[in-house]
């Protein structure tokens, strides 16, 4: 092809125009990103989203400029249609893809502004909690938006759609009722990122399973069971269903021990080795702890130890701390008053026992 017939082809210009400003696209991108990227880096969460959006910008501002060159083509070009129509839809595409690498990327600089990893991290986890899960319910959103954009691009699909819905309501109700799990699950996930029953690490006991909230999804909650087990749940569960949360307000807790010993067993003793129990123990938060006699039966006497510590996981090692510690000392120093069952022999009328014929006339009697 000479280079006569190439420049009075009727694409020549339009090509030229969008080779153009492809490369302008390319270099708006970069000069942006390196200024974006030093004017952010006051901001961590701003500066977070910029570096995450990089890889998704360099697709889509390309992309925009070539939209722009197409619609100022002349209409009579062979394919424009076709050309503008694909180009459209990957830019939707890439429109989307940016806006979900922006929630991404804003979520994690937000996170990493508030680490969990301290003592007292209820606020850290709060936050946490709300930003994973409306930046999930965003992106979910977000997609959704530009599902429904790419199929209104098509217009068979929309008068096969509208067609469809005129001559079959029925297909309208399977729809709703289909997508029921996924609305509720979206209405669910913003309850639990306003509400807040659950947050990011908080303890809970669900479906009699001790465990801490590992991850919140979309669609599901991850509890990691003290055993390394995890157990899925549906984001619905924890609206719908009681659960314990053992850090709703405070990681701090109280904790029980209990022990049965005999009537004849000395308290003073006791009380002196749980306070040295208690005090020694590094799990002990020192705001409070005490023994008292809360039951009593016919053979033995409930005793019971309070603790605090500041976690849950604190709690139960300084309650097996003083389990342990307390039946030590009493299996040394106090043997004797661990429980018993007493037998006690005599006759009808309280006498004390004799030995087998004593007192008798005639030979023992001897059963059959």
């Amino acid at each position: 092809m000479s280079a006569q017939t190439l420049l009075s082809h009727a694409w020549f210009g339009t090509a030229l125009g969008a080779l153009v400003a492809v490369g302008g696209a390319l270099l708006v991108h970069r000069v942006g990103r390196l200024l974006l990227t030093r004017i952010t880096r006051p901001m961590p969460a701003i500066h977070a989203m910029v570096l995450k959006c990089r890889s998704a910008a360099r697709w889509a501002l390309p992309l925009l400029a070539l939209q722009l060159v197409w619609q100022a083509a002349p209409n009579e070009l062979r394919f424009i249609d076709s050309v503008r129509h694909f180009n459209g839809l990957l830019l939707i595409t890439a429109t989307t893809w940016l806006a979900v690498r922006a929630i991404s990327g804003f979520t994690e600089g937000v996170i990493s502004q508030h680490p969990a990893d301290v003592e007292d991290n209820l606020n850290a986890r709060r936050i946490q909690t709300q930003a994973r899960v409306l930046s999930r319910t965003a992106m979910t959103l977000v997609l959704m938006a530009g599902a429904a954009l790419l199929l209104m691009t098509f217009p068979g699909a929309r008068q096969v759609g509208a067609s469809l819905l005129a001559s079959a309501g029925v297909i309208g109700i399977v729809a709703g009722l289909a997508a029921k799990p996924v609305f509720s699950n979206l209405i669910a996930g913003l309850q639990l990122a306003l509400a807040q029953p659950i947050r990011i690490d908080d303890v809970l006991v669900v479906e009699g399973e001790w465990g801490r909230v590992e991850e919140i999804t979309g669609t599901f909650v991850v509890l990691r069971i003290w055993d390394d087990r995890r157990l899925i749940l549906p984001l619905t569960y924890f609206i719908e269903k009681p659960f314990q949360n053992w850090t709703r307000s405070s990681a701090q807790l109280l904790g029980s021990v209990f022990f049965h010993v005999d009537y004849s067993m000395p308290l003073a003793p006791l009380r002196a080795e749980v306070e040295r129990i208690v005090r020694a123990a590094p799990g002990w938060d020192g705001r409070f702890f005490n023994l008292q006699v809360t039951d009593a039966t016919e053979r033995t006497m409930q005793l019971r130890v309070l603790c605090t510590a500041a976690s849950s996981s604190l709690a139960f090692d300084l309650r097996c701390t003083v389990r342990e510690g307390l039946i030590d000392f009493m299996q040394r120093a106090y043997p004797q008053h661990l429980p018993k069952l007493r037998l006690e022999g005599g006759d009808a009328a309280g006498a004390p026992a004799t030995p087998d014929g004593a007192g008798q006339q005639g030979p023992p009697h001897r059963p059959r």
